[in-house]
């Protein structure tokens, strides 16, 4: 921005200022004094540097034409004129179709948007996010100062220079010098891309760059959408694919509001007996890694239900060559937060039996799947793991009492676990089979 230097005005307005009253046959103090326009003066650059310089126009001229006359009443009006044309440009650079959405405002056009209050104004782009909490408690001041205290209206009293200053502060500060302003998404218009056919790279890229570009608000707003839209069995596979790879940009940032929101969504489907749905989106919870926002309940019987799956390979026919998708959706599931405890051992039983293997040996493409989950195995864990070794009731107990072969590949598993994760009451099993 470029620096304000406003020249010197006391000399010359003084005397000027003491003519007119007197040729009025007013007293000076109609006007604000010398010292009050001398402060005022000085303090204004600072203030107006917060303007871009393409929003300093003929009314900020006129402002400082009146600050310079002592009309502080008149300075005021010109500042808030421009804050709320300023705000005004603002909502129809975000979209008034946008808004339409956003807000459900039937038929809104640049005409209501000129008709609204200024009131209306404020409250519209604090919804929009055009303007923060703070901006729109300093701005709504500001009008209920510009209503009382301007030449607009009949006045209540005067204001002095720290009040006169305080005002552009503010309007400069909240009204003109926030130059970054959100572009709305016209909703109607991302769901027909969404369900127009899978994204290109490009089309990926560029839809994010829209959600970056919006406000929060709006942006939340449209997770739910995409959440919902997966969910829909209506729904193509690449609508389904587009709004999961959306979503996927941002499951590192999703705000509490969002979680939230999402799983009140999740919820409603289970409450509502709506199974398709509820399925589905269990599987968009998965795919995006995020799990841990169910309840226990529910993922006690995801996990369970996917080691019961496993397990019937496993013992099934051609095993080694069927596991390794099972195994897959068993390590995905494992890793997305701490196993329920009511999932523990089934998981543990699971996950070991099939590493041991049989007499014949394992499925070496779903090896890794199993060691991973075993690193991360928790103390409770881990003592389920070692316990299994002396059961002859488990599948994998009689295994690795009975075959040389699944003994060495228990042993060799047993290497995997971190000796901090070893409990006391399992320590000396652990210590017999490093032996």
């Amino acid at each position: 921005m470029n620096d304000i230097n406003l020249p010197a005005i006391i000399a010359n307005t003084t005397p000027v200022l003491q003519a007119l009253t007197d040729a009025l046959g007013v007293t000076r103090d109609v006007v604000a004094s010398d010292d009050e326009i001398h402060a005022a003066w000085g303090n204004l650059p600072r203030a107006m540097q917060k303007i871009p310089p393409a929003l300093r126009d003929k009314g900020m001229a006129r402002m400082c034409i009146a600050v310079a006359s002592g009309l502080f009443d008149s300075a005021i009006n010109y500042i808030w004129n421009a804050s709320e044309v300023e705000l005004r440009n603002k909502v129809k650079r975000f979209g008034l179709n946008v808004v339409e959405q956003v807000t459900g405002k039937t038929d809104f056009d640049e005409a209501k948007l000129n008709d609204m209050k200024a009131a209306e104004l404020l409250s519209l782009c604090l919804k929009l996010n055009l303007i923060t909490e703070d901006g729109f408690f300093f701005l709504d001041q500001c009008r209920d100062i510009r209503n009382n205290f301007s030449a607009a209206h009949p006045t209540i009293g005067d204001i002095d220079d720290h009040e006169f200053i305080s005002f552009v502060n503010r309007c400069a500060k909240y009204a003109l010098g926030n130059e970054q302003n959100p572009v709305g998404v016209d909703i109607q218009g991302f769901v027909t891309a969404l369900k127009s056919g899978k994204f290109t790279q490009d089309q990926n890229a560029e839809w994010v760059q829209r959600l970056n570009n919006t406000h929060q608000a709006q942006r939340e707003l449209l997770f739910g959408t995409l959440h919902g839209i997966y969910c829909d069995p209506s729904s193509s596979e690449e609508t389904r694919i587009n709004a999961l790879i959306l979503m996927g940009n941002y499951r590192e940032t999703l705000s509490p509001a969002t979680r939230s929101e999402l799983i009140d969504r999740h919820q409603d489907y289970i409450a509502g007996g709506d199974e398709n749905r509820h399925k589905a989106s269990q599987q968009f919870f998965e795919k995006l890694g995020l799990l841990e926002l169910l309840g226990d309940a529910e993922r006690h019987s995801l996990i369970s239900n996917a080691c019961k799956r496993l397990l019937s390979v496993h013992q099934a026919y051609d095993n080694f060559y069927n596991e390794p998708p099972f195994a897959e959706r068993v390590y995905q599931l494992s890793s997305q937060g701490a196993i329920p405890d009511t999932a523990k051992d089934e998981l543990v039983n699971c996950v070991v039996t099939c590493a041991v293997g049989n007499q014949y040996g394992i499925s070496n493409a779903a090896y890794t799947y199993y060691e991973n989950i075993i690193k991360n195995f928790s103390p409770a864990e881990v003592a389920s793991m070692l316990l299994l070794s002396t059961d002859k009731k488990t599948i994998v107990g009689r295994r690795i009492q009975t075959h040389r072969r699944c003994w060495e590949s228990f042993k060799s598993l047993v290497t995997l676990i971190d000796p901090s994760s070893v409990s006391t009451s399992v320590r000396s099993i652990y210590d017999g089979w490093l032996k």
